[in-house]
C-alpha cells in the first residue's frame, strides 16, 4: 500500500492553534462564553450588592461600613467624624465601589424615616422626607447608634468567619454576628439580575416575642406567630391593611398603606390636616399632586394648601372652603394621591449565599439557626481563653509553692532560654506556665497576689464548668438566646407606631362627592352644568329673576332637573337612544358659567338630548311620549346596565317623523297626563298601556288634531297640574278637573290658548308647597312659590308668572321644594 499523504491543511490549523495560545487566544464558542460571563455577573449582583443575607439581614456595602465604624472607634458613646472618613476607609478597605454608592448607603442607615431603628447616629444634613439630598460627604459626620452595636457584639471572639477583602491585604467579616433580628427589623428594597427583593420593616418588640415563642415551640404554626408579628410597621406611622397571613406564609404579599389625618376648626373653617403619611412617600411630591388636583377640579372645596411641618413632625394643612364636608376631602387623598399607597413585599434573602423568597417561620428558623451557631462560637472562644488562664494560673500557683528553689533556678541559668527549659524541666511546668513565671512581676510574690491567684483559678475552675456544660446541651444555648432576645425587648422595644385595620374598601366615585340637592341645567345648543340648589332665591310673583346662565347668544335654558349628586342621570335623545351619568359626573361651574357641551360628555351622533331624568335606583317603569302621541311603557331594568355608546330606548321610525319628547319614572297603578300645545291633555291609568321591550314603538296616547303636537308628559301623584304658556302665563288646576278616560281619546280642555297666552309650553304635577322654577330663551331663571299662583279652571287663561323681555319666551319650567323642606342629607 502507498503512505497516506500528510495533510498540509491539518498541519497549518495545528500551527495557527499554537500561534493562538502563545498570544493568550482561547477558541471558545461566543454564546456560552456570553451565558457564562452573564450568570457570573448576575451572582455577583444577587450576592455582593442588592440581596441581604438572612443572618444578619444587611446587604455587603451596610455590613462594610458598620465593621469599618466598628474599627475606627465610631461607638454611640464616642464622638462622630466626618462621612468623608467613614467612606474613605470603607472603600479603601472592604469595599471596591464608587463613594457614592456607599455614602447613599450610610445616608439611608441614618435617617429615621427610612429605617425603623436607624443603625447610624448623624450630624448634619441628611435629607429629609421632602426628597431634599443629605449635604456632600464633607459636611456631615457620624457614629454607630447603640442598637447597631448589637449587630456586631462579639465580633471579636471567633463568631464569624473572616475571608481576605478585594485585595487580600486585609480581613473582614462574611457576616456579622447579628443578635439583633435586622432583617425583619429594618427590611430591604434591592433590585438584583432577574429578581427583587422588598422586605417591609418590622416592630422589635414583636419580633422579640416571635422568636421566644419558636424557641419554646419550634413546631409553632405560622398563624401562631402571625397573632404575634402583627403586620409590618414603618417608620413612618400612617396605617395598613392586607393578607398579613399570606405574607407571612408565603413570602410575597400586597398590603395598602394610608397616611394618618385628622380635622381641626381653624376660625371659621374646617381644615384636614395631614399628620403622618406611608412609607416611602415624598412629602413634597404629596403635596405637588395635592396641589395639581385641587388645580384641575379633582378635589374640591379647598381654600388654601400649606406645608406647617417642623423637624420630625409631619403637619400638612388644607383648608376647606365654608359648609365643605372633610370626610369627602378625606376620601379624594386617599382616591387620587399617594397619601395611600400600596406596598408589595416580597421577602427575599440569602440563605448560606443562595436566594431564597422565606415565610416568616424560615426567617426566625434562619435567625435562631445563625445565632446558636454564634453563642457556640463565642462559648467555645471564651472557653478556650478561660483553659488558657487557668493554666497559667496553675503554675504561677505551683511555681508560689516552692518560689525559693524557682528563684534560685532562674539566678542560676545563663540565659531566659535555659531558665525556660530549667523550670519546665525541674517543676514539670508547660512552656506557658514557664514563661509566665519569668515575666512574673516581684509584686506578685505577696500573700495578697497568692490568695487573688487562688480566687482566680477557682473561679476559671466554676467558669470552665458552665461552659462546657452549654457545649453539651443545646437547651442551654437556646437559654442565652432568649435571655438575649428579652434584653433587647427590654432595651430598644417601642410600641406599634403604623395602625393595622381591618380592610379598606374600595374608594368609589361617590365616596368623593358630598350627597346634596343640585340642579342641572340643559340648554338647547347642548350645554350642561351642575349647580347648588340653594344658588335660587325664592322670589314672589311677578319678579324679574336671576341670571341663570351665561348662554351663547340664540342659546336658551332646555331643561332643569333637581336632583342629588349620587343620582343617575339618564340622558333620553330625540332619536329615542338613552345614555347614562352619575349627576356628579356633571362639571359644577358658577352661575353665570354657560357649562360643558354635552357632546363632549357623552357619545352623540346626530341627535339631541329632548329630556333627562333622575333614577335612584333601576326599579319600576319607564313611560315615554312622542310628540306624535304615541305611548310606551318599559321596565326600568331594561337600562341597569350603561354602554358608553347608549342603547335604544324607543324604536321610532326612520324617516325622523317622529320624535321622543317625554319620559317619566312610573309605578303600578299610577295614573298619566298628556298635555298638547294647543291646551288639550288626556288622563288615563298607565295599566292601559302595556308594558314592552326596548325595540317597540308603542301605542296610542292620544289622538291629535293636524297641526296638535304632545308638549308634556305627567304622573299624577299631587294634588294639581301646573301649565305654563309661552308668553309667561300660567294657572293651577285641580286633578280631579280633568276627566278620566281610556288612552287613544281626543281630551280635554287643559288651558285656554290665544295669542295673548302663546302654546302651551310644559305642565307639572305639583302639590301646594312646592317651589316652581321658570326658564326663559335669554337664560332669565325665576324661582316662586306656589301660594303665590291661585288654583282655576280648566277653560281659563291663568296669570302673569314672568315679565318677559322683548323678543323673549319660556322655555321650561320645573318644580323643586320648598327651601325651608330641603333635605340636607349628606351636607
Amino acid at each position: 500500500m502507498e503512505p497516506e499523504e500528510e495533510n498540509p491543511k491539518s498541519d497549518t490549523n495545528n500551527e495557527n492553534e499554537n500561534d493562538e495560545k502563545e498570544k493568550g487566544v482561547i477558541n471558545t464558542e461566543i454564546s456560552q462564553e456570553m451565558k457564562k460571563a452573564y450568570l457570573d455577573y448576575a451572582m455577583s449582583v444577587i450576592v455582593s450588592r442588592a440581596i441581604p443575607s438572612a443572618e444578619d439581614g444587611l446587604k455587603p456595602v451596610q455590613r462594610r461600613i458598620l465593621y469599618a465604624m466598628n474599627l475606627m472607634g465610631l461607638k454611640s458613646g464616642s464622638q462622630t467624624k466626618k462621612s468623608a472618613r467613614i467612606v474613605g476607609d470603607v472603600i479603601g478597605k472592604f469595599h471596591p465601589h464608587g463613594d457614592m454608592a456607599v455614602y447613599d448607603a450610610l445616608v439611608r442607615m441614618a435617617q429615621d424615616f427610612s429605617l425603623r431603628y436607624p443603625l447610624v447616629k448623624g450630624q448634619g444634613n441628611w435629607g429629609s422626607i421632602d426628597g431634599d439630598p443629605p449635604a456632600a460627604y464633607r459636611y456631615t459626620e457620624a457614629k454607630l447608634t447603640e442598637i447597631s452595636s448589637e449587630l456586631l457584639v462579639d465580633i471579636e471572639k471567633d463568631t464569624v468567619k473572616f475571608v481576605p477583602n478585594f485585595d487580600g491585604s486585609l480581613k473582614e467579616p462574611e457576616l456579622l454576628p447579628g443578635k439583633l433580628p435586622n432583617l425583619l427589623l429594618n427590611g430591604a428594597s434591592g433590585i438584583a439580575v432577574g429578581m427583587a427583593t422588598n422586605i417591609p420593616p418590622h416592630n422589635l418588640s414583636e419580633l422579640c416575642e416571635a422568636i421566644i415563642a419558636y424557641i419554646k415551640n419550634p413546631e409553632i404554626s405560622i398563624e401562631k406567630l402571625n397573632e404575634i408579628v402583627l403586620a409590618p410597621d414603618f417608620p413612618t406611622g400612617g396605617s395598613i391593611t392586607g393578607d398579613f397571613l399570606e405574607l407571612y406564609k408565603v413570602g410575597k404579599g400586597k398590603m395598602t398603606m394610608r397616611g394618618k389625618t385628622t380635622t381641626e376648626q381653624l376660625k371659621n373653617k374646617e381644615a384636614v390636616i395631614i399628620t403622618e403619611i406611608p412609607y416611602m412617600v415624598n412629602k413634597a411630591d404629596l403635596m405637588t399632586q395635592i396641589a395639581s388636583l385641587i388645580q384641575n377640579k379633582k378635589i374640591r372645596d379647598v381654600s388654601d394648601l400649606r406645608d406647617e411641618s417642623a423637624k420630625g413632625k409631619i403637619r400638612v394643612v388644607i383648608e376647606l372652603r365654608k359648609g365643605a364636608n372633610p370626610k369627602f376631602i378625606i376620601n379624594a387623598l386617599y382616591k387620587y394621591t399617594r397619601l395611600q399607597d400600596n406596598f408589595n413585599a416580597n421577602i427575599l434573602a440569602l440563605v448560606n449565599g443562595r436566594p431564597e423568597v422565606l415565610s416568616l417561620k424560615q426567617i426566625i428558623e434562619e435567625h435562631v439557626k445563625y445565632r446558636k451557631k454564634i453563642v457556640t462560637n463565642r462559648v467555645r472562644f471564651e472557653l478556650k481563653k478561660a483553659k488558657e488562664r487557668q493554666e497559667i494560673v496553675e503554675g504561677l500557683l505551683l511555681a508560689l509553692k516552692s518560689i525559693d528553689e524557682v528563684i534560685i533556678t532562674i539566678k542560676k541559668s545563663k540565659s531566659a532560654v535555659e531558665a525556660l527549659d530549667s523550670l519546665v524541666g525541674k517543676f514539670k511546668l508547660t512552656k506557658k506556665q514557664a514563661q509566665a513565671i519569668l515575666e512574673t512581676k516581684l509584686q506578685q510574690l505577696t500573700s495578697l497576689e497568692h490568695d487573688k491567684l487562688k480566687k482566680e483559678f477557682q473561679d476559671l475552675k466554676q467558669q470552665i464548668a458552665e461552659l462546657e456544660k452549654i457545649l453539651g446541651d443545646i437547651k442551654e444555648v437556646l437559654s442565652i438566646i432568649v435571655k438575649e432576645v428579652n434584653e433587647l425587648k427590654r432595651k430598644y422595644g417601642d410600641n406599634r407606631r403604623t395602625q393595622i385595620l381591618q380592610r379598606v374598601s374600595e374608594i368609589a366615585e361617590k365616596d368623593l362627592i358630598q350627597k346634596k340637592d343640585v340642579v342641572v341645567t340643559i340648554t338647547d345648543k347642548g350645554y350642561c352644568k351642575r349647580m347648588d340648589l340653594k344658588t335660587y332665591k325664592e322670589q314672589k310673583r311677578g319678579g324679574r329673576g336671576i341670571i341663570g346662565s351665561g348662554l351663547a347668544t340664540g342659546d336658551f335654558v332646555k331643561q332643569m332637573i333637581n336632583c342629588l349628586t349620587h343620582d343617575y342621570l339618564m340622558f333620553f335623545t330625540t332619536r329615542g337612544k338613552v345614555y347614562w351619568l352619575k349627576s356628579y359626573e356633571v362639571p359644577e361651574v358658577e352661575r353665570y358659567a354657560k357649562g360643558k357641551a354635552i357632546i363632549n360628555m357623552l357619545n352623540l351622533k346626530d341627535e339631541t338630548i329632548t329630556k333627562v331624568i333622575s333614577v335612584k335606583q333601576f326599579e319600576d317603569d319607564l313611560f315615554m311620549t312622542t310628540k306624535k302621541g304615541v305611548v310606551k311603557k318599559i321596565s326600568l331594568e331594561h337600562f341597569s346596565k350603561p354602554r358608553a355608546s347608549g342603547i335604544r330606548a324607543i324604536n321610532l321610525p326612520a324617516d325622523n317623523s317622529d320624535n321622543l319628547i317625554g319620559v317619566e319614572l312610573v309605578k303600578k297603578g299610577q295614573e298619566i297626563l298628556l298635555s298638547t300645545k294647543k291646551g288639550l291633555a288626556i288622563r288615563f291609568n298607565e295599566s292601559e298601556v302595556r308594558e314592552m321591550g326596548r325595540a317597540s314603538y308603542g301605542v296610542t296616547g292620544i289622538k291629535l288634531n293636524k297641526e296638535d303636537e304632545v308638549v308634556s308628559l305627567e304622573v299624577l301623584e299631587t294634588q294639581a297640574i301646573m301649565t305654563i304658556t309661552k308668553k309667561g302665563f300660567g294657572k293651577r288646576t285641580h286633578v280631579q278637573d280633568y276627566r278620566k278616560t281610556a288612552r287613544a281619546g281626543k281630551g280635554v280642555i287643559n288651558l285656554k290658548v290665544s295669542d295673548k297666552t302663546g302654546d302651551v309650553v310644559t305642565t307639572v304635577s305639583v302639590n301646594d308647597k312646592d317651589n316652581i322654577i321658570v326658564t326663559t330663551a335669554k337664560g332669565i331663571v325665576i324661582r316662586t312659590g306656589l301660594k303665590n299662583i291661585r288654583i282655576m279652571g280648566r277653560a281659563a287663561q291663568g296669570v302673569r308668572i314672568v315679565k318677559l323681555q322683548l323678543g323673549d319666551f319660556v322655555t321650561d319650567l320645573v318644580k323643586v321644594q320648598d327651601v325651608n323642606d330641603v333635605d340636607n342629607e349628606g351636607q
